[in-house]
């Protein structure tokens, strides 16, 4: 365990350290509330402003999370995966580390557009929420970090991880419900939602958030937090249990792939090597 916090210590430190990326990240998501949050606006929901937020907040900890992998990328590259491997430190231990640093570090920019948002309006009525959401983006956080890490062990490659990464993650954020309604969309698009996992953290942690929990049925479906799947309709819970299973099945390819990967055979002059086996 020494081990992990020691690794999730060294990437937290890294990421405060990068200012730019480190403010940009914060900047952006209100950039896209000013946006987009008129889009929101219809007569089942009273406060545009906060359902955005909620849906940009956990989109910001799947991005962030994405982007804390490629320091994956960096380590293999630099020689310092080889120096940490040469040491008795089991590879379970140092994916586990690389889990962690996603998870927190997409959770604290995740809290930080939530307290920004309280400018905007954004509020909880109840102490326990605040520990519901920390525990939602914890949570989301750990689900994405392993889909990361699958896809830097792949790849070996800042430069392609950086193009498969966007091609990959710019779809899934716009077709989330996060910044534009997944009704408003046409419905090839909508079809293509439902097989998006990152629509099931917005629908979920939108629930948790605005404390929408207890509303009836109809009227969640109508708020976009229960998803609306025929004559099926895929509640909060039932969003969380599908984040589970996607977690899991990422979590355990991105840690045998990780475990599998010859850090020997890679240098700073290799570093552009791509490797999709």
């Amino acid at each position: 365990m020494k081990t992990v916090f020691a690794l999730c210590q060294r990437n937290l430190k890294d990421f405060v350290r990068n200012k730019p990326r480190l403010i940009l990240s914060i900047i952006f998501p209100f950039f896209f509330i000013y946006v987009f949050s008129s889009i929101f606006q219809n007569e089942y929901i009273e406060n545009p402003i906060s359902l955005m937020l909620a849906g940009i907040a956990i989109a910001t900890v799947f991005d962030v999370t994405l982007r804390i992998s490629s320091s994956t990328i960096d380590d293999m590259s630099s020689g310092f995966m080889k120096e940490v491997l040469v040491s008795p430190v089991s590879r379970l231990s140092i994916a586990g580390g690389q889990f962690l640093s996603g998870a927190v570090i997409g959770t604290m920019n995740g809290m930080i557009i939530l307290l920004g948002g309280v400018l905007l309006g954004f509020r909880v009525t109840s102490p326990l929420t605040v520990l519901y959401i920390i525990a939602a983006m914890v949570f989301v956080g750990f689900v994405f970090a392993g889909f990361g890490l699958f896809m830097a062990t792949t790849t070996k490659s800042t430069q392609t991880f950086q193009v498969v990464s966007m091609a990959i993650t710019m779809p899934m954020t716009f077709l989330s419900g996060a910044y534009i309604p997944v009704g408003d969309l046409p419905n090839v698009l909508q079809i293509i939602t439902r097989f998006n996992p990152l629509t099931y953290a917005v629908a979920m942690f939108r629930s948790v958030s605005l404390e929408w929990g207890g509303l009836p049925l109809e009227q969640q479906i109508h708020l976009g937090v229960s998803i609306e799947i025929g004559n099926f309709v895929v509640t909060p819970m039932i969003s969380a249990l599908i984040l589970l299973g996607f977690g899991a099945l990422f979590l355990l390819l991105s840690t045998l792939a990780f475990m599998r990967t010859d850090f020997s055979k890679m240098s700073r002059s290799a570093g552009d090597a791509v490797d999709w086996g």
